[in-house]
């Protein structure tokens, strides 16, 4: 394909003898210097087709770089897609004198800005903390001549889209650029036409297709009882290396914390959690010490880990389009996998239609895979933490709810006494509303 021997030699290290669809599309038009519309989903070999390019044409460059200068950027919507990304670039570069760094929020943007003091050969970035660099002058885009975007449907789902719009602003004018997307939405393909010139359009799968190797599989089971399920269901040492996505972030933290009862290697990696604490719990997972990865779909297009057996869809996704790349997650590389979606059929209907209409498939229907009537009457919501107590004078030190005094549990106005009330009901005489002033801060880095 052109590539020089060093490059090769990393390549054929890294266990890549044969280039993916992808790859034999995407890299010799890179390479003749053209833009690239991708049209790829997760798995299909996408990062090395863009990073082989970028990297042989540095490489020709040679070394010398400018102090808070990029050569070349990639940008990603989570933290977990630009390690990984990076990881690869690393890999890929092993042998040449290559230098990367990594920009990213929820980590010390001192060590950052340090790293970038002397400048670097490629730049993985999420588009926030860029965003605050740049505005800073801490961070140099133009030199940058090389940018990539990846997954520009997920940045546009997360609102980076005037982010990624200000950073391309910024790149050199003479700049080569690559946008991959697992799907095509209006505003992506707006956004590609206006950063792309003359691009060659590279699809690899029909959008919203899965992975054939990936055994799916829905099974209808109450809310109520659906952790019950999932922890009987991993008795099962079959399921060896498990994702189970939950759709918000206190579900996750619900689920880790009864699967952590019930005596399961787990941990959880979502929004709230920091840049450290997500990469402790990825590597756990990497290296087996966890068995059980719990995760919001932040998470979704950023999890790169050999030999994943299971993909648990604990709730369906609010956008059908994560379905896909939840499963994702496994029957990679050719190998086989299994999507279990646990469903309820009382509250995630519309939601099931939406996920067969993107994967233009029906869903394998069956019943409960445990003995609903077997599973221990455990409360629903014995995993959360116990409720305030009604009534009285409440727990030691707390401060009585609005319109109740602390000497009894009843309201204040069964007891004849006077409120203001906001509620449209007439109190004995009208005082102004008075709004509590809020700090405003900027949005915080991604």
């Amino acid at each position: 394909m052109g590539l020089n021997a060093i490059l090769l030699k990393a390549v054929e290290a890294a266990g890549m003898a044969t280039p993916k669809p992808i790859q034999a599309q995407a890299i010799p038009a890179q390479l003749a210097g053209q833009d690239i519309l991708g049209i790829a989903q997760t798995g299909s070999g996408k990062t090395a087709a863009f990073a082989l390019p970028i990297l042989q044409k540095i490489i020709t460059i040679g070394d010398k770089r400018k102090g808070k200068t990029a050569r070349a950027l990639v940008l990603a919507p989570t933290r977990e897609l630009a390690v990984q990304i990076e990881e690869t670039f690393r890999t890929l570069a092993k042998g040449a004198h290559i230098s990367t760094a990594l920009v990213l929020g929820g980590v010390s943007r001192i060590a950052q800005i340090n790293k970038m003091q002397a400048g670097v050969d490629v730049l993985i970035a999420t588009p926030g903390r860029l965003t605050d660099l740049v505005r800073d002058n801490r961070v140099d885009l133009s030199e940058t001549r090389w940018l990539v975007l990846d997954e520009a449907d997920r940045m546009l789902d997360m609102g980076f889209i005037n982010d990624v719009k200000r950073i391309a602003k910024g790149t050199h004018r003479d700049r080569q650029t690559a946008l991959f997307s697992a799907t095509m939405p209006q505003e992506v393909a707006t956004l590609a036409a206006t950063l792309l010139r003359n691009p060659v359009r590279v699809e690899v799968a029909p959008q919203g297709t899965t992975a054939a190797e990936i055994k799916q599989v829905v099974h209808m089971i109450p809310t109520k009882q659906k952790k019950q399920v999932l922890s009987a269901m991993l008795k099962d040492e079959t399921l060896a290396s498990v994702i189970v996505f939950t759709r918000t972030k206190h579900g996750a933290d619900a689920v880790t914390r009864v699967l952590e009862k019930d005596g399961y290697d787990v941990a959880a990696i979502h929004g709230n959690k920091s840049q450290n604490a997500r990469q402790r719990a990825l590597n756990g997972f990497k290296d087996g010490s966890v068995r059980v990865l719990v995760a919001t779909d932040i998470a979704a297009r950023g999890i790169d880990v050999v030999g994943i057996s299971h993909v648990i869809n604990f709730d369906l996704p609010d956008e059908p389009e994560s379905y896909v790349h939840r499963i994702g997650r496994t029957g990679r590389n050719g190998a086989s996998g299994s999507a279990i979606t646990l469903y309820d059929p009382a509250e995630e209907s519309s939601k099931l239609k939406a996920v067969e209409r993107v994967t233009r498939m029906r869903l394998p229907m069956h019943d409960s895979p445990i003995d609903l009537s077997s599973l221990p009457a455990r409360a629903a919501n014995s995993d959360q933490r116990p409720p305030r107590r009604e009534g009285g004078t409440g727990a030691p030190g707390k401060k009585p709810h609005r319109g109740q005094s602390a000497g009894s549990g009843k309201p204040r106005e069964a007891r004849g006494e006077k409120i203001w009330s906001n509620d449209g009901g007439a109190p004995a005489q009208k005082r102004p509303f008075r709004r509590n002033k809020r700090k405003s801060f900027g949005a915080k880095a991604a």
